[in-house]
């Protein structure tokens, strides 16, 4: 049993876990994750490994509330105890000294890049890290990222914090400017962000690296269920990613397939308001 240590609410709908997992937390590297099973009848979730303390044994979750299972998981208290923890699956991220270098989240995306830009800094990059939201209050981790980043610039679709308009706005002006254009791009979030990133990117050759989140059972390559078109190729997210390159993404097929159960989704959200 995994217990949870701390259950921090962030905004309206997203939760931070730390969860006392020691063998986890000592071998974690950036872009890792992990598949929670709260309960014995609950769903597999596939969670980015946000941070770890060796020390304490515990690793960091950030779960968004919008569906049947993650709303049933941010709701069990400090002092209970997950069903089993995965972990940690999936390749961890390639990091190398780029020069300058710009990671873009987009919601709880944000999390997903904490780990991997805390390495890029790490190596001796100059990093950059583009925070986005629809408004003030879902902007998360901006002074965790402020510790090692040179930078962290912040957009609200609405204006209430940082510049109004969307991450790409803010990239497309370091695209433009030479002192400024990264040489690497990281991007996490939602699939119409992270295709507009890689689109972005491709006139200028930025190597660009996208964390893709298609539904995922297992987390070994046994299902099937996370497999995207990579370069014309199949891969499955959960053991050949879940990082890849941006350019050779066929985004359409995975967005498509994140809407799989969609029916059964939305039937077990309105069983769990009644």
């Amino acid at each position: 049993m995994f217990r949870i240590l701390a259950n921090t609410p962030v905004t309206s709908n997203l939760h931070r876990l730390d969860i006392s997992a020691p063998r986890i937390a000592s071998h974690r590297k950036p872009g890792q994750f992990v598949i929670v099973h709260a309960e014995e009848d609950a769903e597999r979730i596939p969670l980015t490994i946000a941070d770890a303390d060796q020390r304490q044994g515990s690793i960091t979750l950030f779960v968004q509330a919008v569906g049947y299972s993650t709303r049933r998981l941010v709701a069990m208290p400090a002092g209970a105890s997950l069903r089993d923890v995965a972990g940690p699956l999936g390749r961890p991220t390639h990091i190398e000294r780029w020069g300058r270098v710009t990671c873009a989240g987009g919601g709880v995306g944000t999390a997903v890049l904490y780990p991997v830009a805390k390495a890029l800094a790490a190596a001796g990059n100059r990093v950059t890290t583009l925070i986005g939201g629809r408004t003030a209050s879902l902007i998360i981790m901006a002074e965790e990222f402020s510790a090692f980043c040179e930078k962290v610039l912040i957009t609200t679709e609405d204006g209430s914090l940082g510049q109004e308009g969307l991450v790409t706005t803010v990239l497309d002006a370091q695209l433009r400017a030479e002192e400024s254009r990264p040489q690497a791009v990281f991007a996490a979030g939602p699939v119409p962000m992270m295709r507009a990133v890689a689109e972005m990117t491709r006139p200028w050759k930025v190597h660009t690296i996208v964390s893709l989140n298609p539904i995922m059972i297992d987390g070994t390559g046994m299902c099937g269920g996370c497999r995207v078109m990579v370069n014309g190729e199949m891969k499955f997210a959960c053991v050949d990613g879940p990082e890849f390159d941006g350019h050779m993404v066929d985004f359409d097929l995975l967005a498509d397939r994140l809407t799989t159960y969609r029916d059964q989704e939305c039937r077990m959200l309105k069983k769990l308001e009644e």
